[in-house]
């Protein structure tokens, strides 16, 4: 019988920190765990991005019992050229092969998003569409499936033009706060119930 805690092993940051927030992990950092179940996914890190609030996610999920590596985007600032342009500044957001390659590995991602809804639900579809994986997406601004869906990303409750789909949302998430112990609590337990089901179809498929 085991007791304690089970170890994990964790190899993180790139490098140097850079800018705000840029101390906990820089742009392009996959903190890769012993076993990358999970894939939590941050923005890059900047005024509009801070990564406090995913470390300290990802964190509890390990120590929760989740295997969790954790990938910086390098391009994660701005929309996707595709999306509707509503102000901001300008950048386009992108993923690298590099990003997509590591992102098609796990059983589940977790997308980490802000307060601008009609931002990163395209996020989101842009990753979706390269990414085959299911995900969780946390976020700050309320969003629901069918937001998702009127854009053609395809979720759990229905099909849409996307390889992965949307398996359940966490709002709430406050930028550049800390995440109360609720919103923690909710985050592992969708996470490990996303993780069960999944588990629950492969067997299914191999039966089959």
């Amino acid at each position: 019988m085991a007791v304690g805690r089970e170890k994990q092993l964790v190899a993180c940051r790139k490098g140097q920190g850079l800018g705000l927030g840029g101390g906990l992990a820089q742009r392009g950092t996959f903190a890769k765990a012993w076993k990358n179940d999970v894939i939590a996914v941050a923005m890059s890190p900047g005024y509009r991005h801070v990564p406090k609030p995913v470390c300290e996610i990802t964190t509890e999920l390990r120590g929760r019992g989740v295997n969790v590596g954790e990938l910086i985007l390098n391009a994660g600032d701005g929309t996707p050229a595709d999306a509707p342009r509503s102000g901001g500044h300008g950048v386009a957001f992108g993923l690298e092969q590099r990003e997509v390659e590591i992102l098609n590995q796990p059983k589940l991602i977790i997308l980490h998003h802000g307060n601008v809804k009609v931002h990163f639900i395209y996020k989101v579809r842009f990753i979706l569409r390269k990414v085959k994986v299911p995900a969780v997406v946390l976020c700050q601004s309320p969003v629901s499936f069918e937001d998702f869906e009127e854009i053609g990303v395809s979720t759990k409750y229905k099909k849409g033009e996307t390889a992965g789909k949307v398996v359940d949302i966490v709002d709430g998430i406050v930028r550049h706060e800390s995440v109360p112990q609720a919103k923690l609590d909710e985050i592992v337990s969708k996470v490990k119930i996303a993780l069960r089901e999944l588990a629950a179809e492969e067997h299914e498929q191999v039966r089959t």
